[in-house]
Parts: C-alpha cells; structure tokens; sequence
C-alpha cells in the first residue's frame, strides 16, 4: 500500500496536489486523523460533486482510500501549532509505520529564490529518497533522468560549513525526511521549486511528476504524447481566491 500526504509549504501546492489525486480518482473518506498539533477547522465537502454531498464537513486532517490501487492519501487543511510540528511527524510516521505501509510519497514545495545557479538551469522538480526505499526505487526513479535535491550549506553564506538537504519553505518536509531515514521507513519526497501565487499550474506539474514514475492515471487519448492526462479539479477549486469582485463596486 502506498501512503500520500503533502507537506503544508510554498503555495500549498503539496495540499492542492493532494486535492487533485482524490477529486481524480474518486476517493472515498474512510476516517481522520485525529491530532491536537493543527489549528482547527470545519467546513463543506470540498470535493462535492451535487447537492447531495455539498453538505457533509470535513476537517483539519482527514483520511482517503483507493483499495483498487492499493493508494492512502491523508489530506492537510490546516497549519501547525506553534512548536507542534515535529510531534505531528513523529505521530504520523508512527501511524504509518503500525499501518503497514509499503512506502510514503510526501508532495512539497520550496522556495524558487533560494534556487543556485545550477537549479536555475535545470527542471524545477526534484526528488528525495531514504535509504530504506533506494534498493526499490532508485532504478525506476534514475530511469526517469528525475534530479535529486542537492545538498547545500547547512548554514547559508558560511564557507566552511557543513553540507546538508535544505529545504526552505517546505514546512514539516525536512522534518518527516529526517525522521523516516532515522527510522528506516521507506519515504519518497517529490518537490517542485516555487512561488507564492497562483499554484494551480504547479499543482498540475506536481502530480504529472508523480504520475510519470506511479501512473496513477492514463492518457485519455489514442496518443498519450500529445494527450493531456484527465485531472478532475475539485469542485471547491470555484472559490480558490475568494468570490469575485461584487458589481456594487463598479
């Protein structure tokens, strides 16, 4: 069984990306996550479909199947408590690790200004692996010619120190990174550089990233070449920046 979740970064792109694999697949609500280390929140279905459904909630940290594709993605809604962060992660991997998960596929984001000159040159995408999912992984993954996230100044501007994974503005994903090599649990980590804005567009890059290594989903058409693959934007997508403009205005 392969677990998603995203990290609460950049442009959220992680969650949106995670917003996308359920609406597209149709996954179904099997329970939550119940943590005190997120702000609380309650709201509509976001991924109503008729009126039906419109109205059951969701909240801060809820739980979604695929049994078909043998898929989990947990959805985040909310940001961390100060100073909760670290226990959340440890929480989920514990979670993870009794559930049996085969491995974990965090989606996230970074800062795109933080980028050297060598990542300015090259895709905007990259990936990180745990020693434990290598032996699995690496082949497929290298076969793909997907850039690993290279390793930077531990403290930025100091000549002489340490080089280690950084990575800025991606919430709890350096977190989780570190805990699951510590724990030997098998973790993949997809990111994309990005920023603040409109997110849909990496959100879209973000799953096809994904879909290129997992295929989740397939062309739709006769040619997958030319063929643009069928995400299903959720419906409370309508309302990603607010209800418009009221005419009173003008």
């Amino acid at each position: 069984m392969s677990f998603f979740q995203p990290a609460v970064s950049v442009g959220n792109v992680g969650q949106l990306a995670i917003d996308l694999i359920i609406s597209t697949l149709n996954m179904r609500k099997i329970g939550y996550f119940y943590t005190d280390c997120l702000v609380p929140i309650v709201g509509n279905n976001p991924y109503a479909t008729e009126e039906d459904n419109s109205t059951e909630l969701s909240t801060n940290a809820e739980v979604y199947s695929l049994p078909s594709k043998k898929l989990v993605a947990l959805q985040l809604r909310s940001i961390f408590i100060k100073y909760k962060s670290k226990s959340f992660c440890e929480k989920l991997l514990s979670w993870v690790q009794s559930s049996g998960c085969a491995k974990v596929i965090v989606l996230s984001s970074t800062h795109s200004y933080q980028r050297n000159d060598l990542q300015l040159r090259s895709t905007p995408f990259r990936y990180l692996l745990t020693p434990s999912v290598q032996k699995n992984v690496q082949s497929k993954i290298q076969s793909l010619n997907w850039q690993e996230m290279e390793k930077s100044p531990c403290i930025p501007q100091m000549d002489d120190s340490e080089f280690c994974v950084r990575v800025p503005g991606g919430g709890i994903t350096k977190t989780l990174y570190d805990e699951s090599c510590s724990k030997e649990i098998q973790m993949v980590v997809l990111l994309k550089f990005v920023s603040e804005g409109d997110n849909i567009p990496d959100a879209l890059g973000l799953v096809e990233y994904l879909n290129e290594w997992l295929q989740i989903i397939k062309p739709c058409s006769v040619n997958p070449a030319t063929s643009a693959l069928p995400w299903k934007i959720p419906s409370s997508w309508r309302l990603l920046f607010g209800s418009g403009l009221p005419p009173a205005l003008f």
